[in-house]
């Protein structure tokens, strides 16, 4: 046979398409998408927690002296059962703010979710409020820093000289009020699970027809 008869082969397919290199200059995907959690970062999240604090911050400064000085020693029982009465508020306003916002549910109804967020609220308001008045009970980390105004009456040194046993006694009515609202979740919560309604249909009443309760339906023979 002829050379000239065969079929001439077919080329190979072209290379895979070229890459192309980063110009030197311009920002690529990973780079813009950085720099946009970092403006969120800066823009939105600083401020939000500047802005959290700023309560904390207000009421150590102008309200802390007059609370612990004045308010904490005319409680009712010294400034001790003060003490543990803000301890014994500590698990209650958490509950207080975080218990309606395990009720939100946005897929069943976005209404009734921000009512639950709504209801959060007085939670909140009093949880800065517990916060506060135990912030103005610390001291600055520096003993240089412990000035006039932390020895003044009512000041965080002034305090812990006074009340020496202050967080002590916060801490334990912490933990015993922490138990109490568990022990209680644990035997009503539980309680109410296991006793929860049947969805099941109930069965026929027996008629004089059918004594067994079957109503008319006979087995199939």
């Amino acid at each position: 046979m002829s050379r000239g008869s065969a079929k001439p082969k077919r080329r190979k397919a072209a290379g895979a398409a070229l890459r192309y290199e980063h110009r030197p200059g311009r920002p690529n995907a990973g780079e813009a998408k950085k720099r946009d959690w970092g403006c969120a970062w800066g823009c939105v999240v600083l401020p939000s927690f500047a802005l959290l604090l700023t309560p904390l911050v207000l009421l150590k400064t102008y309200w802390s002296h007059e609370l612990w000085g004045d308010f904490a020693p005319a409680w009712p029982g010294g400034a001790y059962a003060f003490a543990a009465t803000v301890g014994a508020l500590v698990p209650l306003v958490f509950l207080a703010w975080v218990w309606p916002l395990t009720r939100m549910d946005w897929k069943k109804s976005k209404p009734r979710s921000l009512a639950w967020a709504a209801a959060s609220l007085p939670g909140l308001a009093a949880g800065y409020l517990v916060a506060g008045v135990i912030m103005a009970t610390t001291r600055p980390k520096r003993r240089r820093d412990w000035d006039y105004d932390c020895y003044r009456e009512g000041g965080a040194c002034w305090v812990h000289v006074h009340y020496p046993y202050l967080w002590v006694v916060g801490l334990v009515a912490t933990l015993v009020a922490a138990a109490l609202l568990i022990t209680l979740f644990f035997k009503y919560g539980g309680r109410s699970s296991a006793t929860a309604p049947s969805t099941s249909e109930p069965e026929d009443a027996p008629s004089p027809r059918s004594p067994t309760g079957t109503g008319d339906r006979h087995p199939p023979a």
